[in-house]
């Protein structure tokens, strides 16, 4: 077995926890609300801005041997620049505040996912943050494109609302290919184990985030 096909096969319990969250069920019904898609959005931004930072802390870290994953992650780098603001473009076209949005504080598990991808990159092994890539990019390919569809038709929302998504799930379809290939180069039982323990516990973090989004909507989009 390949170590990409291992990674999906030990976290198959925790993607289907994550998606089988109130909000990700409710967005592919359409049944979500004005005021929660902003909420999403809000908390997309958050930490959809620390993406090119950790991944430049991770290309820093990464040890000699590993040049050729260094490479990977500044062709991640060029193509996850400016991300953040789509996402405020899309609050904006919602009627959304943008600038409020930007200097609004995340909730609290938000601030816990990121806060774990940084620790986990500086503190804990570098290859680490391929977990959360895993679960981040492999949760757009699945429920992106589908979600913004079923989303823009009930709230009668313009297209320009749903750049973030809509971009992110062709983007990231190519991105888990070029995933797929980068993890089976990783041969070391170690960082495999690392990896697979990161990207469990992101689909828990991600998951908590989606929860608690349910529960305060309004809170989380101030």
């Amino acid at each position: 077995m390949s170590f990409y096909d291992l990674l999906v096969k030990e976290t198959e319990s925790d993607r289907t926890r994550l998606l089988h969250a109130p909000l990700i069920t409710r967005a592919l019904d359409g049944t979500l609300t004005r005021e929660e898609y902003l909420a999403f959005l809000g908390q997309a931004y958050h930490h959809v801005k620390h993406t090119v930072p950790l991944l430049m802390a991770t290309g820093a870290r990464l040890p000699d041997t590993r040049e050729w994953l260094r490479r990977a992650v500044a062709e991640y780098i060029e193509e996850e620049l400016g991300h953040e603001e789509w996402i405020l473009n899309d609050i904006a076209a919602c009627g959304g505040d943008r600038e409020a949005a930007r200097q609004s504080r995340p909730a609290p598990e938000t601030e816990l996912m990121v806060a774990y991808a940084y620790d986990t990159v500086n503190r804990v092994d570098p290859l680490g943050f391929f977990g959360m890539v895993f679960v981040l990019e492999g949760t757009s390919v699945r429920v992106a494109s589908r979600a913004a569809e079923r989303i823009r038709v009930s709230l009668q929302l313009p297209e320009s609302a749903f750049s973030y998504l809509n971009s992110h799930g062709a983007l990231d379809l190519e991105h888990m290919d070029f995933f797929e290939q980068l993890m089976n180069r990783v041969d070391d039982p170690g960082e495999q184990a690392r990896i697979i323990h990161c990207a469990r516990m992101f689909y828990r973090l991600y998951g908590d985030i989606f929860r608690d989004l349910t529960r305060n909507p309004l809170a989380a989009a101030s």
